[in-house]
């Protein structure tokens, strides 16, 4: 039985059903096509290139200057398995905060790599210098400033899990 017979079978029980009839095997042909077409596209759009192994070197990442010091933005790009993960290197100028006390709904990890920062964690100022490690969790308040004589230079890494980036 052709597709076009069953169409009438159907319609037979259905008079609503005729129009079933009129369609040709060049319409379902179009039909699927777009469908296709309009599918790939769709995911194509909607899945970013995710970042694959790489490195990044130092002198090849321009630190831009800003009313605090400056920053080098390494990468902001989904992986495999967030939706983005973010590293970027600040460097603060003596005596200056890179923002007020905030929050936000990613984590973060920071390595002091040079000078000396006072951090807000857990409602309090911690004072930390090279080596040092601060993990902001999410929605926590937090900050930090350059508390010592020198630049202090950090970087710091964020990560969006699955489904919590807001989509702009």
């Amino acid at each position: 039985m052709t597709l076009v017979t069953h169409m009438k079978f159907f319609s037979s029980f259905n008079p609503n059903l005729n129009y079933l009839a009129m369609i040709t095997k060049r319409d379902l042909a179009v039909a699927a096509l777009t469908l296709g077409i309009a599918s790939t596209a769709m995911i194509a759009h909607s899945k970013k290139d995710v970042m694959s192994s790489t490195i990044f070197e130092w002198n090849d990442v321009e630190a831009k200057p800003n009313q605090v010091g400056a920053v080098r933005t390494f990468f902001r790009s989904p992986t495999a398995t967030l939706d983005e993960l973010e590293c970027h290197v600040t460097t603060l100028n003596p005596g200056e905060t890179s923002h007020p006390p905030h929050q936000h709904s990613e984590e973060e990890v920071l390595i002091i790599k040079e000078g000396t920062v006072e951090a807000l964690v857990n409602g309090q100022m911690k004072r930390v210098g090279p080596g040092s490690v601060i993990f902001q969790a999410s929605n926590q308040l937090h900050s930090i400033r350059n508390v010592g004589e020198v630049p202090a230079t950090y970087h710091v890494f964020s990560w969006h899990s699955p489904g919590m980036k807001i989509k702009k």
